[in-house]
């Protein structure tokens, strides 16, 4: 997670000194963005008793549309995504990984689910593999009409789209968490994702 505590003041040859160092660190955690996760969250907490659903806490209700032609799968595949993604519950994580056998990060898990979905449909593309390209190639959903096989998304390092996974249901998600962790399922009203719930996108066509 990004550390926010403020650091004192630096000498300005220090500071200067400094500066070329911290451009490269921006420039790494922008490449890790892009190439996976980020930096995943590592743990959530338990919901809050009575708290509200992720949809009537969540301060931005405006996401942004597809900024590529979107995609639009058989929404006949909802309910085989749903099942890929619990099948390969407890599968590790692994850093750029979108197989059972080498493991999976956030966006790999659900390249990996999608691209099955997608056997037999005759794409325009190939499917995305970053968190940004799956939030640029996918429509936002209203809360209120969220479904199974939906994709959601989560601000885990200040960036808009930098962890996600599958609905499954009952406010449940499943993803590929963190280093060291394994794929698992999780609730978008936990304490640690509903703060960072940024909304969810569709990859199927419309009904």
């Amino acid at each position: 997670m990004t550390n926010n505590l403020a650091t004192p003041p630096q000498p300005p040859h220090t500071a200067i000194a400094r500066r070329p160092l911290a451009l490269g660190a921006l420039g790494l955690l922008g490449a890790l963005v892009l190439a996976g996760c980020g930096s995943p969250p590592r743990r959530s907490g338990d919901a809050a008793a009575g708290s509200a659903p992720p949809w009537q806490t969540r301060t931005s209700r405006t996401p942004p549309l597809a900024t590529q032609p979107p995609l639009e799968l058989d929404p006949r595949g909802r309910e085989e995504a749903v099942a890929l993604a619990t099948l390969v519950i407890n599968t590790p994580y692994t850093y750029g990984g979108n197989t059972p056998q080498g493991g999976f990060d956030c966006s790999g898990l659900v390249y990996y689910v999608f691209s099955h979905v997608a056997q037999g449909s005759a794409l325009p593309r190939r499917l995305p593999r970053s968190t940004a390209e799956w939030a640029a190639a996918t429509q936002p959903v209203d809360d209120a009409a969220l479904q199974r096989g939906d994709l959601v998304f989560f601000n885990t390092t200040g960036a808009l789209f930098s962890h996600m996974g599958i609905y499954v249901g009952q406010a449940q998600f499943v993803h590929a968490p963190s280093s060291g962790g394994t794929v698992r399922r999780d609730s978008l009203e936990s304490s640690y994702f509903r703060p960072r719930y940024v909304g969810a996108r569709r990859v199927f066509a419309p009904v």
